[in-house]
């Protein structure tokens, strides 16, 4: 009697969710709320109307319908927003023809994005992305970008930035790069060097607040140790300082680099940087004498945010952590384990740090751009040759110019234009270098790496070290072996002897020359996953539905395929229904227990992204999970179409465990 009255009130259950699921049915009708499996429970609706391009598989089920209602094969081009429109329950209409499969498709009430998302998914469809707009993508208005007009020099002007050609066979394509992002101020470059000079117009607003790591006040020209002025009061050395014989003037290297990294660009003044949008953090490491190893090594900690020691007990935060560093330093020495050290923790960091080769004329690679995890740059002419100055070896990733005047009698030809400072000791007046005052050496090839990297992590932030170094080095152009001088000969593995200009080879030069376009190219966004999860839901019964209606993929690109996936708690529920679709519902066996999902997406490209969620019975989802406002995406009232047919499986569910207890204990 006990086991038959568990039983009819079991079965009284199902037919209560029997006789709700009928009541649901007027939910699924036009007009009513909407069935949540509609991936759309977090969209804002979108007034814009919708386009998006749509190419079906050559089996596709509305291909097939609807050369069934013409009675015959469908060799014509796809008409389906009227199908579409009936299963996606959206206004859509039928846009232009672009191929025998592949069509326009518009619609109002959501975005593009949207719509693309929902398309998508559907089966018929290989791919749907957002119908975008292109533009014109013209120059910099930056005077000194292009050729520049007599009587200023150099008539060259930035033609390392430029797209190459027979006479820049070395120029990066900058501008190509630019069309696929300009920068991020996100996205920050540590320039440790001389300092920079603050007033510099052309860096107004580019510039985070550094610090000043200059332990020593003997050659550091501000009478001070380290303190959180990062400014660069002139690196001038008086005769007999630093071992020097004769006077040296300011050299105002780091706002020199800091320029060719990230000056700003398109504001009609000055030059264009390579990392546009990025911002520069100036670390002062160097002073009259240099910088020691132990003022560098806690600055480079410092730049990436892995420590606020400024030394003597002082600590000062780093607000804005940089992933990129630039060392335009070192000197002729091998490689100590104290730059092995920090290279592998900023590595690890996920920070990328560029270093310049050295300028000792074709000899071993300096100190620290041949330690392990260092991204070393060589130098190039315009030809696309070793320039003279620069120094070789295995140890180099990659090549970019470093400007050359070598045998050019009076005016440098082709120097690297970039912001400095007129003053010979103490700072005078902001200008840009030119012909006679030039920016030559590896020093001014790394920053435009160090640009292209910003440019790279602006447009795809889950870049690692590694990934960049790859990406760099895949999309290299292969040096020339012709052009130049009839003497000019194919570099040598350094050794003793110094080797000027000649021909570069992988084995000496890295990988190639730097291609920043091809660069940013190659780094195209991943998706991102993200899962929506019905609170209400959650909390009010022991169905929950989960959507991937946050996810998101990179502009031309759509989300084409969903995998759900149970990672853990097995024993307090499971995926009920499809796990391939935008939602997918878990239905809990009991009134406790967790359940951890995660979320794959895929784009039109390939690229995937994941996102993991924990659903606890009865409660609401942790603080930093994405939450859908509502049930079901159209008001989520508990009388929905979806909530009462996850109640009709979960009582199903809860049916058949319990009678499978009650015949074990008989």
């Amino acid at each position: 009697m006990h086991i038959a009255k568990r039983l009819r009130h079991l079965l009284w259950l199902g037919v209560v969710a029997t006789i709700l699921l009928a009541t649901s049915v007027a939910a699924l009708e036009p007009g009513r709320e909407r069935s949540p499996e509609r991936p759309e429970m977090a969209f804002a609706q979108d007034p814009a109307a919708a386009r998006v391009i749509v190419k079906f598989r050559a089996n596709s089920g509305l291909r097939q319908a609807l050369a069934g209602r013409s009675g015959a094969l469908l060799e014509r081009a796809p008409q389906h927003a009227t199908a579409l429109s009936v299963r996606l329950r959206l206004p859509l209409s039928d846009g232009r023809v672009l191929g025998r499969h592949t069509q326009l498709l518009t619609g109002t009430g959501l975005s593009s994005a949207q719509l693309a998302m929902q398309l998508g998914s559907q089966a018929d469809v290989e791919w749907a992305v957002v119908d975008g707009r292109r533009f014109i993508r013209s120059a910099p208005n930056d005077p000194y970008f292009g050729p520049i007009a007599p009587p200023s020099t150099p008539a060259v002007g930035q033609w390392y930035l430029r797209a190459p050609d027979s006479t820049f066979v070395s120029a990066i394509n900058a501008l190509g790069a630019w069309s696929f992002s300009t920068g991020s101020s996100q996205v920050t470059v540590a320039v440790l060097d001389t300092g920079v000079r603050l007033d510099h117009p052309d860096l107004a607003g580019k510039l985070h607040r550094g610090y000043d790591f200059l332990s020593n006040t003997a050659g550091s020209n501000d009478d001070n140790g380290r303190d959180s002025d990062e400014s660069d009061p002139g690196d001038f050395a008086r005769r007999g300082e630093c071992g020097n014989s004769q006077f040296v003037a300011s050299s105002w290297h780091g706002t020199q680099v800091a320029g060719i990294v990230g000056a700003a660009t398109d504001n009609g003044l000055g030059i264009a940087g390579v990392g546009r949008d990025v911002m520069v953090l100036p670390v002062r490491v160097l002073g009259a004498c240099g910088g020691t190893d132990s003022d560098i090594i806690a600055a480079m900690r410092w730049a990436a945010g892995l420590s606020s020691d400024v030394g003597g007990a002082n600590t000062f935060v780093n607000e804005h952590p940089a992933k990129i560093i630039n060392l335009s330093l070192g000197s002729a020495s091998t490689c100590s384990q104290a730059y092995i050290d920090v290279l592998q923790e900023l590595n690890a960091a996920g920070v990328t740090v560029v270093v310049a080769a050295g300028n000792e004329a074709g000899l071993v690679t300096d100190s620290p751009a041949n330690c392990p995890g260092a991204l070393a740059v060589a130098g190039l002419r315009h030809l696309g040759t070793k320039v003279g100055f620069s120094n070789v070896g295995r140890e180099i990733a990659i090549a970019a110019p470093g400007g050359n005047c070598v045998n050019d009698a009076g005016a440098c030809l082709y120097p690297i234009m970039t912001t400095s400072n007129s003053g010979r000791t103490t700072p005078q007046a902001s200008i840009y270098t030119d012909s006679y005052d030039a920016s030559v050496g590896t020093s001014f090839a790394a920053p435009q790496v160090s640009g292209t990297v910003g440019l790279m992590l602006s447009r795809n932030p889950k870049l690692s070290p590694a990934d960049i170094r790859t990406a760099l080095q895949a999309t290299a152009r292969s040096f020339p072996v012709s052009g130049a001088a009839p003497d000019v000969q194919q570099c040598q593995a350094p050794n003793n002897t110094e080797q000027l200009e000649c021909y570069c080879t992988t084995s000496t030069c890295g990988a190639g020359m730097l291609d920043a376009s091809a660069a940013l190219a190659a780094v195209a966004p991943m998706p991102t996953a993200r899962i929506a999860v019905d609170t209400t839901a959650l909390q009010s019964s022991k169905s929950v539905f989960v959507s991937a209606a946050g996810s998101s993929a990179a502009l031309g690109r759509s989300i084409t395929s969903y995998q759900w996936t149970q990672i853990s708690g097995q024993d307090a529920g499971a995926f009920v229904g499809l796990t391939t679709s935008a939602q997918a519902t878990v239905v809990f066996v009991g009134t406790t227990g967790s359940v951890e999902v995660q979320l794959q997406v895929t784009d039109s490209a390939g690229a995937s992204d994941t996102a993991r969620q924990v659903l606890s019975a009865g409660t609401a989802p942790a603080a930093n999970a994405t939450v859908a406002a509502g049930g079901g995406g159209g008001g989520g009232g508990s009388t929905s179409g979806g909530w009462v047919l996850g109640l009709l499986l979960a009582c199903l569910v809860l049916w058949r465990q319990r009678i499978a207890a009650l015949g074990r204990r008989r």
